[in-house]
């Protein structure tokens, strides 16, 4: 899952940087243009990316409260 996970960063990095829809006046829904709509895509992705990265790369020791803290303050 970790290369999948990098795979579809990469890709994201990739697709992001588009040219083809600057210059093109298409109006998505009658009111969006086309290239404000494919950058909610790529932000849609990459909120999608990050969320596969948090369930299957997070390193689980950092879930883990310590063993030797104290609940009450300092000592």
């Amino acid at each position: 899952m970790k290369h999948l996970v990098w795979g579809l960063v990469i890709l994201l990095i990739i697709i992001h940087q588009d040219f083809w829809y600057w210059s093109d006046p298409t109006l998505v829904f009658g009111f969006m243009p086309i290239g404000l709509l494919y950058h909610c895509g790529i932000s849609m992705g990459g909120a999608f990316a990050w969320f596969l990265a948090t369930i299957f790369l997070w390193p689980k020791e950092l879930d883990e409260a310590p063993a030797s803290s104290k609940e009450g303050g300092a000592a």
